[in-house]
């Protein structure tokens, strides 16, 4: 059995600046640990990749909250069950959500997209000074730009929109991660955003525009629709899968390009940059799982009803994945960066556009971009990202 307080140092403060050797070194002895009973660590690509594969891995069935105990931004359906976003469901319920919510959200409905985000980035590096933090000037304004115009969020609205954002996205580290201090704000946020969210969804089903909110409250597959504590839960997770992740994948890559030589690779392969990035410092770093049944992992046997804590920026970086150094002429390879299997990440089309036209505008416009003092890292680990990335042009 490995220590736990060994894995959870892997996490510590001091080592948020660069984590991966740390990570390598866990993982050069154990690619699966048992860190307690019914507790497991996995750090190997073909671990990582086999419990998020295997339908032998889920999560824990939704609770029942009794009536004294719900709070607002716990939606709860008519029996009492805990409503969750599809992203927590095993089958059949994750079937039967993610399929009603890809219907809505189209592959066309994103592509449509690209004039606008192309649009929105431009005018944020126009606006930018020589000297300025690449997160508060491109990279935080941007996703959130992008999500709250397909969602159909008034203009006015989207300060408070993204303040409810960060503080709900600090709040999905594991709970040894977590404190007071984070937990608070992040229910008050939440419960903020569902009542905001529960009057505009009124007004959609009243008034539709063309946006993904009119069109999630509208969605139907054989007479099935969304109940309202499905809505907003998809709305929730929809607003941080489609910001903090990509204002990250965005601070990570600019940084991981100025460290090793420079935009210029960006403004004719995009498209490779955004993969290499996903792999070399995925936005996000931590997921979870729940043994469903008995199930073997590498020489293991894992118990049903174990928790299997899967260390995403460990994996897209273990040697059999191919060599380590950041690369961005790399050809696109395997990363775990957006998950696999059912819960593949729906957003990841949205994610990569937006990679994409960054990174190609910001070599076109601003070649000689350079770093102008030391990266800030955010205090989240599920999460990885940047809060300060100065820089000058």
């Amino acid at each position: 059995m490995a220590d736990p307080q060994e894995f959870f140092a892997l996490f510590a403060a001091e080592r948020r600046p660069d984590p991966y050797p740390h990570y390598r070194r866990w993982q050069e002895s154990r690619p699966v640990a048992v860190l307690a009973e019914g507790m497991f660590a996995v750090s190997g690509m073909a671990e990582a990749a086999q419990v998020l594969r295997d339908p032998a891995f889920g999560h824990p069935e939704p609770e029942y909250l009794d009536p004294a105990d719900r709070r607002p931004d716990q939606p709860v359906d008519e029996s009492g069950r805990v409503v969750r976003a599809f992203l927590s469901l095993n089958p059949p319920d994750h079937t039967r959500l993610r399929r009603l919510v890809s219907k809505a959200f189209t592959p066309r409905m994103v592509e449509r997209l690209a004039p606008r985000i192309e649009e929105i980035t431009s005018e944020l590096i126009d606006r930018a000074p020589r000297e300025f933090d690449l997160m508060t000037a491109l990279a935080k304004p941007l996703p959130v730009e992008v999500i709250a115009e397909l969602l159909g969020v008034p203009l006015d609205d989207r300060e408070r929109f993204a303040a409810w954002s960060h503080a709900m996205a600090r709040a999905l580290d594991p709970v040894f991660l977590q404190s007071p201090e984070t937990v608070e704000p992040a229910v008050q946020a939440r419960q903020s955003f569902i009542g905001y969210f529960r009057d505009l969804a009124a007004q959609r089903r009243d008034e539709p525009g063309d946006d993904l909110l009119s069109a999630l409250v509208a969605v139907s597959d054989a007479g099935d629709v969304l109940s309202e504590g499905e809505l907003l839960v998809t709305l929730t997770l929809l607003l941080i899968a489609g910001h903090e992740t990509t204002t990250n994948l965005i601070g990570n890559g600019v940084l991981a390009l100025l460290r090793h030589g420079g935009l210029r690779p960006a403004a004719d392969a995009p498209d490779r940059v955004v993969e290499e990035v996903l792999r070399y410092d995925s936005p996000v770093q931590l997921t979870a799982r729940t043994a469903v049944r008995v199930t073997a992992l590498g020489s293991l046997a894992v118990p049903a009803g174990s928790q299997v804590i899967v260390l995403l920026g460990a994996a897209n970086r273990d040697p059999a994945n191919g060599p380590e150094p950041f690369d961005p002429a790399r050809p696109p390879g395997k990363h775990l960066a957006f998950g696999q299997g059912i819960h593949f990440c729906l957003g990841a089309p949205l994610a990569r556009l937006e990679g994409r036209i960054v990174f190609r505008e910001l070599a076109r416009r601003l070649p000689d971009l350079a770093l102008n003092g030391d990266p800030e890292w955010s205090p989240t680990t599920t999460l990885r990202g940047l809060s300060a990335l100065p820089v000058r042009s």
